[in-house]
C-alpha cells in the first residue's frame, strides 16, 4: 500500500510539473469600447449591486400592497390560577380561602380588514414605486458612470499603446543614428561628447518604454476589475482609428435633451416627488380609521359573564371598528412642518442638480471643441517638425550643426506625434463625457 502510494504522488507531481495548468496562463483578448461596455453592464459589481437594491424595492411595493389583505392572527393562552384569600377581617387576620379553578386556558383568533386609514396604504404603495422608479434611475446612472471609467481607462490604454508604438519606432531610429554617429567618430569627424548625447537620449527613451508598459499594466488590472474579468486577462485595445470625430450639435440642444434623458436630473426630479408623497402620509396620520373585524375564541372556565360557570365555551363577536387620533392634532403639526422643509430642501437640490448638469455640458462640449483645434494644430506641427529634423540632420552630417540640435529636432517630431494622439483620444473621452452628461452613455 505505501508502496503503490508513494508511485501516485510521484505520477501527480510529474503531471504538474510537465502540464502546468491553463487556468493560470494569461488569457489575451482584442475587445472594441463596445465590447467592453457590454461585458461592463453584465459583470460590473457596482451595477450588479444596484440591480440588487432595484428588486429589493420591487419586494417592497409587493409588501405594501399586501397590506391591502386583511390582519389574521391566532392565540393560545395557559395559565395555572394561584389560590383566591378573601381577608374579610384585613391582612392581620387568617383570610378565608375561596374555591378555585386552578386551570384556565383559551384558544381563538381574529381579523381586521382595513376599510379607510386617510390613504396610507395607497401612499405607502405610491412610496415604494417611487423608490423603484429612483432605484432603476440609480441603476443606469451606476451603468453609465462605469462606462465612462471603462472608456477612460481602454482610451488611456489606447493612447499608451500609440505612444509605444512611436516610442519603439524613435528608438529604433535612434539606434541607426547612434551607430552613423559612432562611425563618425571613429574617424574622427564628431566628439565623443555627440555619442554620450545620443546615448544618454537612448537611455531615457528606454525608461520611457518601460513606464509606458507598467501604465499599460495598471489601466489593463483597473479595467479587467471593472469587467468583472480576472488580472490574468490582457487587453489588447482596438487600434484607434481615424475616422472624423463626430459633430457637436447645437449647445442648446444638448441642455435640452439633458433636461428629459439626464440620469441624475431625472433622480433628483422623483426625490422631489418623493417627498410630497411622504408629507401627504404625514398629514394622514390625522385622519379617520375604520375597519371591520372578527372573533372567535374558547376558553375555560367560563368567568366573563354572569352566572359562571365550569366549563368550556365559545364566544364570537363581529362588527365594524373605528378609532380616530386626536392626539395627533397637535403631535403631527412639527413632522408636517418638517416633511415641509424637507421638500423645500430637495427643491433647492434639484436647482442645483441643474446646474451641475449644465456645468458637465458645458465643460464636456468646450473641451471637445478644444481637443479637435489641438488635433489640427498638431497636425500642422507635425508637418514642420518632420520637415525641421530632414533639415538639421543634413546640416549635422554635413557638419552644420550641433548634435543638440539634431536631438531637440527628434524630441520635436515625437511630441509633435504624441500630442496628435493624445489630442485625439482627449476628444473622444470628452465626447463620451458630453453623452453621459445628457444620458445617452
Amino acid at each position: 500500500m505505501y508502496h503503490l502510494h508513494k508511485k501516485t504522488v510521484l505520477i501527480l507531481l510529474s503531471f504538474a510539473l510537465f502540464n502546468p495548468i491553463k487556468a493560470q496562463q494569461p488569457v489575451k483578448g482584442e475587445l472594441s469600447i463596445q465590447q467592453i461596455w457590454d461585458k461592463v453592464s453584465a459583470q460590473n459589481k457596482a451595477i450588479q449591486i444596484q440591480d440588487l437594491r432595484v428588486r429589493e424595492s420591487i419586494e417592497g411595493i409587493k409588501d405594501a400592497k399586501a397590506e391591502r389583505l386583511p390582519e389574521i392572527g391566532v392565540a393560545g393562552e395557559y395559565a395555572r390560577v394561584s389560590n383566591f384569600p378573601v381577608y374579610e377581617n384585613g391582612l392581620l387576620h387568617a383570610p378565608t380561602q375561596m374555591e378555585v379553578v386552578h386551570t384556565t386556558y383559551r384558544v381563538g383568533g381574529e381579523a381586521y380588514l382595513n376599510l379607510y386609514n386617510g390613504g396610507r396604504t395607497n401612499l405607502n404603495i405610491k412610496l415604494e414605486q417611487k423608490e423603484n422608479e429612483i432605484a432603476q434611475e440609480r441603476k443606469h446612472l451606476t451603468v453609465s458612470e462605469m462606462k465612462l471609467q471603462a472608456a477612460a481607462l481602454y482610451l488611456d490604454m489606447q493612447r499608451s499603446t500609440i505612444f509605444k508604438t512611436l516610442l519603439l519606432k524613435d528608438i529604433s531610429d535612434q539606434q541607426k543614428q547612434l551607430e552613423e554617429i559612432q562611425q563618425l567618430q571613429k574617424n574622427g569627424v564628431v566628439l565623443k561628447s555627440d555619442v554620450l548625447r545620443v546615448t544618454l537620449k537612448l537611455s531615457k527613451q528606454q525608461m520611457a518604454l518601460e513606464q509606458l508598459n507598467n501604465d499599460l499594466k495598471i489601466a489593463n488590472q483597473k479595467l479587467n476589475i471593472l469587467m468583472g474579468e480576472p488580472d490574468e486577462f490582457i487587453l489588447n485595445p482596438a487600434a484607434a482609428d481615424d475616422n472624423e470625430m463626430p459633430v457637436l450639435l447645437p449647445y442648446q440642444e444638448y441642455l435640452n435633451t439633458a433636461m428629459g434623458h439626464s440620469y441624475a436630473f431625472k433622480i433628483s426630479e422623483k426625490e422631489e416627488e418623493l417627498r410630497e408623497l411622504e408629507l401627504r402620509k404625514v398629514k394622514s396620520n390625522t385622519a379617520l380609521k375604520l375597519g371591520l373585524f372578527a372573533n372567535y375564541s374558547y376558553s375555560y372556565p367560563q368567568i366573563m359573564l354572569y352566572p359562571y360557570s365550569i366549563a368550556l365555551y365559545g364566544l364570537g363577536m363581529t362588527g365594524v371598528k373605528a378609532s380616530f387620533p386626536i392626539s395627533s392634532l397637535y403631535h403631527n403639526t412639527h413632522k408636517t412642518r418638517d416633511a415641509v422643509l424637507k421638500i423645500q430642501e430637495q427643491e433647492v437640490e434639484h436647482s442645483g442638480t441643474e446646474d451641475n448638469i449644465r456645468v458637465e455640458i458645458n465643460t464636456a462640449y468646450l473641451r471637445y471643441q478644444e481637443s479637435l483645434k489641438r488635433m489640427d494644430v498638431a497636425r500642422e506641427n507635425i508637418i514642420q517638425a518632420t520637415e525641421n529634423l530632414r533639415i538639421v540632420n543634413n546640416t549635422y552630417f554635413n557638419q552644420l550643426a550641433l548634435v543638440t540640435d539634431l536631438l531637440d529636432a527628434d524630441t520635436q517630431l515625437l511630441q509633435t506625434r504624441f500630442d496628435y494622439a493624445a489630442a485625439k483620444i482627449a476628444a473622444q473621452f470628452q465626447y463620451y463625457q458630453l453623452q453621459k452628461a445628457i444620458g445617452n452613455l
